[in-house]
């Protein structure tokens, strides 16, 4: 990385943000391999998404005011692993995965004192439906009733996972008529996915990767339909 940083015309000229698209792309790549990719395809990409990580420490190295390298970012992760695993590398006991979440939770809390708000540290950036489900955890903990729910209804555990929404979220979808009470039944829907443990992202790129085959499909049959 550093022989390419010294060396290549174009890498030389990159900072942070003009990366921030290729780590999207990356990121969106890498995702498609879990999901749907081979193992060497899985293999490729986390290659390409680590040349990021590495692209960034190695522009940070070289700040004239606050430099990081790679192994600064190496070792802040790992310190930050010990803290949040008390249970492995202290004289903590977790013994289910419920009781692991508590250590990491409070771990995590005694990190982030600062933060005066559930919200904090939460990205704007991240995919509508990702992000909606972030929020309902978040609304969750902060007592904020769900679309179509009052607060009774919003049992709170360590996750601020919620139940009993899939009614809500049916009637507001049927009966939505403007965009704005669309975008009330979409929330009902990523609620009625938290409240079953579903990953409504993740349902529905799966769903549209079946319209992408679908669609192939349905080409390919009209070309071979044409040629004979």
């Amino acid at each position: 990385m550093r022989a390419v940083r010294d060396r290549c015309v174009w890498t030389q000229q990159i900072d942070h943000r003009a990366l921030v698209p290729y780590l999207v792309e990356e990121s969106a790549e890498l995702i498609d391999a879990v999901e749907d990719g081979s193992r060497d395809e899985l293999r490729e990409e986390l290659g390409d998404l680590l040349w990021q990580v590495l692209f960034h420490a190695e522009i940070a190295s070289r700040d004239e005011t606050a430099p990081f390298d790679i192994d600064d970012v190496a070792r802040g992760l790992t310190d930050k692993m010990v803290r949040r695993h008390p249970h492995v590398f202290g004289d903590a006991i977790a013994t289910t995965p419920e009781e692991v979440l508590v250590h990491w939770n409070a771990a995590k809390a005694a990190e982030k004192s600062a933060r005066t708000s559930v919200l904090d540290g939460v990205s704007e950036r991240m995919p509508s439906l990702a992000l909606a489900q972030k929020l309902l955890s978040k609304a969750a903990q902060a007592g904020v009733p769900a679309p179509g729910t009052s607060n009774q209804e919003i049992p709170v555990d360590t996750e601020g996972e919620t139940t009993g929404l899939g009614g809500a979220a049916r009637s507001q979808r049927d009966e939505a008529t403007s965009e704005a009470e669309l975008g009330d039944a979409l929330l009902a829907l990523v609620a009625t996915a938290r409240a079953n443990g579903w990953d409504a992202e993740r349902a529905l790129r799966e769903r549209l990767r079946r319209m992408e085959r679908d669609i192939r499909a349905a080409e390919g049959a009209a070309e071979g339909a044409a040629e004979g």
